[in-house]
Formats: structure tokens, sequence, C-alpha cells
């Protein structure tokens, strides 16, 4: 059902009161954001911050003279900063959502959980952007030209929050198609993503989560699909106080320990006795996945389910044993969560296209931008218990910021209709304002409507 102009939320007023009420400028001061004189950091990513509702890139509001007093480099000296902490940045923002606006709406009961995995960042047609490389995409079962995008996200079964991100390279030099920067100070936080980018997808995830736990943000539980897991990796998560709950890769490589004997997922799926009829879990075994730094083993349990789509059967692992077999499927099911958050962010925010510099750093601050972008819809989704969807939510930001820019321009032609007449001697005040009224009167409907919605907005804003 198309919606009409009142149901649509106003979205200047939004995105002030999100920067206002999560206090941006001193979570962009505490990431080592700041400038001793110019335009603000705050200003800066407000800019950038809008651009995906108002339907137009940086150079187009550039070129009309949209920006009074900022310039390009103005733009670019902020995105490419090496000294700029946006994983901080993020997790600031993140932490602080949770702990203010969705923990109190979330029972004790619910179950908090974390959920990591990585998306494309194609980049097809760059030649010179620093460490970009040959990534395999397994959708399609071809190499493209790009990063890895790794990332965290937190989940209370109702909104998802990404946490932090990371771009990661290839880790073999042959698949890398431009190298490194030499010339950084290893002390800056852009050396430290860049040497960060270089590493193993599973040994990031591991610093992610520590980072996010030191936060203060409150989980038990990781979920991701097969690409990570490894015993070793739920080892390391589970040394720093995490547990993993992930699908299982079948193959021949990877052994759990089984009635004494190291055996892969599909071994032990032959030796365990199955439901009867159609259910839809199948079987459920408790395992081991090697010993911690004590020696002392460590238990899991896997859940074999059947997989609807080819008739065969999937297996879910959970580090956390004292959940039951429901309980597991259930929880993992929240992983798509994560999904929905890629799509969001490609379809919609512009992730990966609105971004066309050549540095590594504004590709990662681009990548936060959007991330940020995500949080501000998610929250007023809860807030104001919607029932559209983020996708109509953002839709709805960008026709409403069309909507502002047209009653703006309406109200400034009566501002100076009304300044033009005041000049004129011997015409009175009371005069004037019965000749707009008048006037007014005589508008379409349509206009009339813009009028005087722009009036009660202002009337509520007062």
């Amino acid at each position: 059902m198309k919606q009409t102009i009142s149901e649509i939320a106003s979205c200047e007023n939004q995105i002030h009161q999100f920067f206002h009420n999560q206090k941006i400028g001193s979570l962009l001061k505490r990431s080592n954001i700041k400038k001793s004189k110019g335009i603000s950091p705050v200003s800066v990513f407000r800019v950038l911050f809008s651009l995906v509702f108002t339907g137009k890139n940086l150079y187009r509001i550039l070129e009309s003279g949209g920006l009074v007093g900022m310039a390009k480099d103005t733009v670019y000296r902020f995105l490419n900063s090496v000294h700029v902490n946006w994983r901080r940045f993020l997790l600031l923002l993140s932490s602080q959502v949770i702990r203010r606006e969705l923990d109190p709406l979330t029972g004790p009961d619910n179950m908090k959980v974390l959920i990591a995995d990585d998306t494309l960042y194609r980049r097809n047609r760059s030649k010179h952007v620093e460490l970009l490389s040959r990534v395999f995409d397994h959708t399609d079962k071809r190499y493209y030209r790009g990063f890895r995008m790794l990332t965290l996200g937190w989940s209370d079964g109702i909104s998802f929050l990404p946490l932090s991100c990371a771009m990661l390279a290839s880790s073999k030099e042959k698949n890398r198609l431009v190298p490194l920067r030499t010339d950084l100070d290893r002390r800056t936080n852009g050396a430290k993503r860049r040497r960060e980018g270089l590493c193993k997808a599973t040994d990031v995830l591991v610093d992610m989560v520590a980072e996010a736990r030191a936060m203060g943000i409150k989980a038990r539980h990781l979920l991701f699909d097969s690409w990570f897991a490894f015993p070793a990796t739920m080892r390391k998560l589970l040394a720093i106080g995490m547990h993993t709950l992930c699908m299982l890769k079948v193959t021949e490589k990877i052994f759990y320990r089984y009635q004494g004997e190291d055996l892969p997922v599909a071994a032990i799926y032959k030796r365990v006795r199955k439901r009867r009829g159609r259910a839809k879990i199948l079987a459920s075994v408790m395992v081991e996945i090697g010993k911690d730094d004590k020696g002392t083993p460590i238990p899991a349990k896997i859940v074999f389910v059947r997989d609807r789509r080819s008739k065969k059967w999937l297996a879910l692992l959970s580090t956390d044993t004292s959940l039951d077999d429901q309980k597991i499927v259930t929880a993992y099911s929240r992983r798509w969560d994560i999904e929905v958050f890629f799509k969001m962010a490609k379809s919609f925010l512009n992730l990966a296209r609105e971004c066309q510099g050549r540095s590594y750093d504004g590709l990662v601050a681009h990548a936060t931008l959007v991330c940020h972008r995500y949080i501000m819809l998610a929250l007023a989704k809860r807030m104001n218990q919607d029932p559209r969807t983020i996708g109509t939510l953002f839709h709805a930001c960008c026709e409403e910021l069309q909507q502002a820019t047209f009653t703006e321009a309406l109200a400034l032609v009566f501002i100076f209709l009304e300044l033009a007449l005041g000049l004129t001697t011997g015409v009175a005040r009371e005069l004037i304002r019965s000749l707009i009224d008048r006037f007014l009167r005589e508008l379409p409907p349509f206009y009339r409507e813009q009028w005087s919605l722009s009036c009660q907005n202002k009337a509520a804003c007062c």
C-alpha cells in the first residue's frame, strides 16, 4: 500500500536526533578523529552519512555548491587519514546503542549472540587500489578483484547491529595485484589495519571477538558458517570465554574425537542411531574438539539436522553442551541476520559503490560509514516498533529528505516575498500577512498540503 506523506518520518530530524543522542562528535574525538582548526570532523562525517539518502554522489553535491565552506580535499583528507581508529569508532557506537537502547527492551532470558561472516567487496574496475587482490567467490565459483569484508555483529533475535569490520586482502602474495605501502609509520592505525588485512580471516575473527568482549558487549555464543568451522578456531574462542555455534564442513580433513577415535563428521553420522519418521533433528552426539592449555579435553555437541532442500543432512556444532538440540537449531537460525545486513548494505546503502578512492584507509572508512547508516535504521525500526522492513525505511528517509528540500525552497520564497513587501513604504504588516494567506489559499491542493505539513513539522520541533 502506498504510504501517505504523514506516515513518512522526517529524515533530517532523524539524522539530527541520531547524531545528538549518540554523541557522535564525542565518539569521533575518542577515536582520534579531531581537528585543530577548520571544519569540524562531525560536520564532514554528517555530510558523508547523509549522501545515500539524497540520491547524489559527493561530486554532484560539491559541483552544485551544496557544501558551503567545504572542498573536495577536506572530505578526502578525512577519509584517507591513517591516524583514525575506525574500528574503535564503530565499537563505541554499537556498544553504546546496545547498552542504552536495546538491552532495556530485551528480557534476561533472551539469548544474545555474536554473528560473524564475510562478503565479497568488489572492485572489478580498479587497478591501483592498495592491496587489491584476486578473491574467490564461492557463490559464482570464480575470482573477482576486490577484498573480503569480514564483519562481526550482535543480535538479540529482533535487531542486528554491526560491531566491527575488516577489509581482508589475499594472504597469498601471488593473488595480490597491488603491493603494500612501505612508507607508513608502523605505529599508526592505518599500518595496523594493513597488517591485519594480510592475516587469515580466522585469526582476525578471534581478535575482533576479544575487542568486542573488552568493550563490554554481552554475548556468550558466536555464530558462523562452515567456512570458519575449524576446531583450532573454536579452541581459541573458548579460551577468551566465547562459545561457538556453527555449521560443520563435510570433509575428510577435519576430525572430531568420538568414542575414542578421531573421525570426520560423515563417519560419525554413519555410526549414530537416527530418529525415526520425518523428524527435523535426526540425532545428536557428544564429541571432543581437542584439548585446552592444561591438557583437558574440550567437549562439544554435534546435532544432525535434516536438509529440506537436498534431502540430505546438515551438522551443527555447539561448544556449549548445556544447550538442548532444539535450542541449538533455533539459535543458529539467527545467523541469517548478517546476510540481511550484507544485502541491505550493498543494495541500499551503497557499499562498494559510493567510494571510488584508491586508498585502503578510504575503503575502511567508507565500510564503517555504511555500518553507521545501518545502525541508525535498525535503531529507528526497533524504537518506533515499525512493522516496515529496513529497506522500506530507507526509501522513506530518501523520500522525506527530498520532500524537506522542496518545502524549504517553498518557505524561502515566502520569506523573501514578505521581506520585499516589508521594504515597501506605506504597506502595513497585517496587510502583507493577509496577502500571503490569500495567496496560499489560491494555491493548488498539492502545494497547500506541503506547506501545511511543513508548518506542522516546525510546530512539533518547537
